[in-house]
């Protein structure tokens, strides 16, 4: 962190020999530092001149941050009417890498109490955030995202083949909605939906959750009909507000 904020402050960037000697470090470990950074594609090294620089990813990430926060500004209302239309847990979600991770949770009184929080990584395959947010990737990047985190098996449900899952994306991309019929947990469902940003990408996802008693064959329609009018909410109001969700899906890299 000392080195970021060293660069920062630098219009030009700096030299290794520079870093070390302003933050009274050794070379070695300076350098160490630097290459991790580099790699990661935080920092840019000048061939020419050797002096590092900041890369596009740090900004990236700020927008990140940037673009997490206002969704979360436009989405809480909705999701607080939409915990109280329908009586159960409402949940909104990015997707970060090879996961949904949650952004918010809404918990109106006397909702099941799900093992979900603010922060948590979910998989892509099983859930009903995960499978909005994978509905609309081009088929070579779904297959590969798949190969790469291999679909794990939460129970006897969950899909565990990339046919069977672009299968059941058709039907639900035909719906509107993407389930998920107890193939994380048993016991529960989840309806999720995607948000769109102005590409049309789905950047962002919101569903709601309950046990198999609260989402039933005789009002699913009815429920999933209140996640698709929230969700198209949520996206006129985020794209009115000049904002993007943003969608993170990074390739693997080498150490």
């Amino acid at each position: 962190m000392a080195i970021m904020e060293l660069l920062a402050g630098s219009r030009a960037g700096l030299t290794l020999p520079e870093i070390a000697r302003d933050l009274d470090l050794p070379k070695s470990s300076v350098h160490c530092l630097l290459i991790t950074l580099e790699r990661h594609r935080y920092l840019h090294r000048n061939d020419r001149t050797s002096r590092y620089l900041f890369s596009s990813k740090l900004f990236s990430v700020a927008n990140m941050s940037l673009g997490g926060l206002q969704l979360r500004q436009v989405a809480m209302p909705h999701m607080h009417s939409l915990a109280k239309e329908t009586g159960l847990e409402t949940h909104l979600a990015v997707l970060e890498r090879y996961e949904a991770v949650l952004l918010e949770k809404v918990e109106p009184p006397g909702a099941s109490k799900l093992a979900i929080w603010v922060g948590k990584r979910m998989d892509l395959h099983c859930t009903g955030v995960g499978k909005a947010l994978l509905a609309h990737l081009p088929d070579e990047e779904l297959a590969r995202l798949m190969r790469e985190t291999g679909m794990p098996r939460h129970n006897d449900n969950t899909i565990r083949s990339l046919r069977k899952l672009k299968e059941a994306l058709d039907r639900s991309r035909q719906a509107g909605y993407y389930i998920d019929d107890e193939e994380d947990e048993i016991g529960y469902r989840c309806i999720g939906v995607p948000i769109f940003d102005e590409s049309g990408q789905s950047t962002a996802a919101i569903s709601i959750s309950g046990s198999t008693s609260q989402v039933r064959e005789d009002n699913f329609k009815e429920l999933a009909r209140h996640v698709m009018r929230t969700a198209a909410a949520i996206t006129k109001g985020f794209l009115e507000h000049g904002a993007n969700p943003v969608r993170e899906l990074d390739t693997p890299r080498s150490a």
